[in-house]
């Protein structure tokens, strides 16, 4: 079964964040850190994975990335709090490897 993620990814600071969706989070992570994709994330250098949802239907991703999209950051900041209390960056989790530049 196809799986769709919904996704927050930061600065180095943390004070810009990204929301995005994606049907494979470890490659986007990568593209994301090597600046590969263009726009708000590589202008802003959003290139670090601090939350992620999973789900089975596309069509629920992308109305959940809507919603969170449209949440004042005091909220996107209480949804990754809830799930990452620590807000450590999620990159080498997620991408399954040691590389010391993630």
């Amino acid at each position: 079964m196809k799986q769709y993620y919904v996704y927050i990814m930061a600065n180095k600071y943390k004070n810009m964040i990204y929301v995005g969706v994606t049907n494979n989070l470890k490659r986007r992570v990568m593209e994301h850190y090597g600046g590969k994709v263009k726009g708000f994330t590589k202008k802003f250098n959003c290139k670090y994975l601090l939350y992620y949802e999973v789900y089975n239907d596309i069509n629920l991703a992308i109305n959940r990335e809507k919603k969170i999209k449209n949440f004042r950051r005091e909220k996107k900041d209480s949804l990754i709090s809830h799930f990452n209390p620590e807000w450590k960056f999620l990159n080498k989790t997620v991408a399954m490897t040691d590389d010391k530049y993630l």
